[in-house]
C-alpha cells in the first residue's frame, strides 16, 4: 500500500467520499486507507447511479466557497464503474475540477495542471492496490508542480504564467460577468445584416421603396420600404420567395383572395402571375429571390391601391 502524505500542502485535508450502488467496494477500500492515516473522511456511502457525483460536487463546491472552512482543504473521492459519469456530474458545480484517473501519472497531471479537487476512480479498470497509488498521487501532488506532462521538470515560464492565472479564469466560467447568450441569427438574416445600412437604389414605380440587387438572373435582392408605403397591385413573370428580415408588412394576394401579415423571419412564396398588393406598417427590410429575372407589371395605380387598403382597414 502506498504511503499518503496528508501534509503535502501544509493544510489539513478533508475527503468527501462516495460511490454509486454498484461500485462501493473500491471506495470502501480507499476510505479505510485514509482513516488508517488519520485523514478526515466524510463517507456519504452509496447513491443511485451518477447522483453521488452530483452530491460530492455540491459539497466540495460549498466548502470551497465557505470562509469558515478556509483552513481545511476539502476534496472529493468518488467511484463508479468507469469513473466518467460521476466526474461529469460533479463538474456541474462552480469551483469543482473533477478528473477520472486510471493511473498515478494521470492523477499527477490532473493535480499539477488542473488543480483537480475531485478524484473519480473506475472499479472496472482499477484494482484496490493500484487505486491506492492513484490516491497517493492525487493527495500528495501540489498544483503547478512538475509532473509527467512536464517531463518531471519545472514548468517553463510561459506555462507557469498560464497556470498562475488558470484557476481564477476557470472560476469566472458561467459567472455573472459572462456575456449574455444570444440565439444565432438565421442564414438569411446573416446575409442581409451587413447590407442593411448600405446605400439602396430607389424603386421608381414604388414610392418609399429601394433595393440592392445581389444577383441579376435569377434575381435576388434585399429590399427596403419605409413605414406607410404601399405597393399598388402588380404581378411578375416569375414566382418569388420572400423572407422578412425586420419590420411588418401585409400582402394581399388578389388572385387567390388571400391575406398574409408578415413580421421578422416570416416567409412567403408568391407564384408567377399572381396579382398582389402590399402595405408596410413599419420600416421593413426583406430578402427576395425570383425564379428568373426581375420584372414588374402594374395592375392599378397608387391612388387606387391606397383607397382599397384604407377601405379594408376601416371595415
Amino acid at each position: 500500500m502506498a504511503q499518503i502524505n496528508s501534509t503535502a500542502n501544509n493544510r489539513p485535508l478533508k475527503i468527501i467520499a462516495g460511490a454509486d450502488n454498484f461500485n462501493s467496494s473500491l471506495k470502501d477500500a480507499l476510505v479505510a486507507q485514509l482513516r488508517s492515516l488519520n485523514i478526515e473522511v466524510e463517507d456519504l456511502g452509496t447513491y443511485k447511479y451518477y447522483s453521488i457525483g452530483e452530491e460530492i460536487g455540491r459539497r466540495v463546491s460549498e466548502a470551497a466557497k465557505s470562509k469558515s472552512n478556509s483552513a481545511t482543504e476539502t476534496r472529493g473521492l468518488v467511484a463508479c464503474g468507469t469513473g466518467v459519469g460521476v466526474a461529469i456530474f460533479a463538474n456541474k458545480f462552480p469551483g469543482v475540477y473533477a478528473a477520472t484517473c486510471l493511473t498515478p501519472a494521470e492523477a499527477l497531471n490532473a493535480r499539477s495542471i488542473n488543480n483537480c479537487n475531485v478524484l473519480a476512480v473506475s472499479s472496472n479498470s482499477t484494482a484496490p492496490e493500484a487505486a491506492a497509488d492513484i490516491l497517493t498521487a492525487f493527495l500528495n501532488t501540489p498544483f503547478k508542480s512538475p509532473c509527467p506532462a512536464s517531463g518531471s521538470d519545472p514548468w517553463p515560464p510561459e506555462i507557469q504564467s498560464f497556470l498562475d492565472g488558470s484557476v481564477a479564469e476557470m472560476a469566472e466560467i458561467g459567472g455573472g460577468n459572462a456575456p449574455p447568450a444570444v440565439d444565432p441569427p438565421c442564414f438569411i438574416c446573416s446575409l442581409a445584416k451587413s447590407r442593411l445600412e448600405q446605400d439602396y437604389t430607389p424603386i421608381d414605380v414604388m414610392p418609399g421603396g429601394s433595393m440592392i440587387v445581389l444577383r441579376e438572373t435569377p434575381t435576388t435582392a434585399i429590399v427596403r420600404f419605409k413605414a406607410g408605403s404601399v405597393e399598388p397591385a402588380h404581378h411578375h413573370t416569375f414566382g418569388n420567395d420572400l423572407v422578412v428580415v425586420k419590420g411588418k408588412k401585409c400582402v394581399w394576394n388578389l388572385t387567390k383572395k388571400e391575406k398574409y401579415v408578415l413580421v421578422d423571419g416570416d416567409y412567403l412564396f408568391t407564384p408567377a402571375g399572381d396579382v398582389h398588393r402590399v402595405k408596410y406598417f413599419e420600416d421593413t427590410a426583406f430578402f427576395i429571390k425570383f425564379d428568373g429575372p426581375l420584372d414588374l407589371f402594374l395592375d392599378e395605380d397608387l391612388a387606387a391601391a391606397i383607397a382599397a387598403i384604407d377601405a379594408e382597414i376601416k371595415d
